[in-house]
């Protein structure tokens, strides 16, 4: 304890300094009288015991201030100090604890998002695959009624036009044939002519 420490000194000090006044008495007694009157108060041999009293009295008082008043209030403070810096280093410690345990959260959070973004794209692209495989089927079923609409148009179109060519020749052989013999056979076997040649053409 700084206390017990700064007492050990303290009365080590009082050792020194009064051994050495009694070591020092009997030289500053046998110096001259006439000198030591007229030199420093505290040399001279006839006030020694009066100042090693009073130093005594001033040595204890100050020894007895500094014990009682102003080392507790030292040590109240290093101990004040001693306990901030605990708490201050028990309060990083928390921090620190707290600190990792919310970069793990955010950490575990950020994986989470990443995981579920990586769900919904792939939830989203089977979506998309399926929108456009239906629709693609949708738009083959639509254009292949078309073809069919279209190649039942053409065949319909082409029984016109080869009716209309039937027609067409029937009366161009009638013409031809009146033409040519001056005779004219009947619309019927003029038709039945072209209807056989265009079978054995076909």
């Amino acid at each position: 304890m700084p206390v017990q420490r700064f007492s050990r000194l303290c009365a080590g000090a009082v050792t020194a300094l009064t051994t050495a006044i009694v070591f020092a008495a009997p030289v500053l007694a046998a110096a001259e009288g006439e000198h030591a009157k007229k030199g420093l108060p505290q040399l001279n041999p006839d006030s020694f015991a009066s100042q090693v009293f009073w130093w005594v009295v001033t040595f204890g008082l100050l020894f007895w201030l500094m014990s009682k008043v102003a080392l507790p209030r030292v040590a109240e403070v290093l101990e004040a100090r001693q306990e901030k810096i605990s708490n201050d280093l028990e309060k990083a410690s928390a921090l620190k604890a707290e600190a990792e345990g919310v970069m793990q959260a955010y950490e575990k959070a950020l994986s989470d998002a990443r995981a579920n973004a990586q769900k919904e794209v792939a939830a989203a692209v089977a979506t998309a695959d399926a929108e456009a495989a239906r629709s693609n089927t949708e738009q083959g079923a639509k254009l292949a009624a078309k073809a069919r609409d279209a190649e039942v148009r053409i065949q319909v179109a082409k029984q016109e036009a080869l009716s209309n060519l039937s027609s067409v020749a029937a009366e161009a052989a009638l013409a031809a044939t009146a033409r040519l013999s001056g005779a004219a056979p009947s619309s019927e076997a003029a038709a039945a002519a072209v209807e056989s040649v265009l079978k054995e053409r076909a």
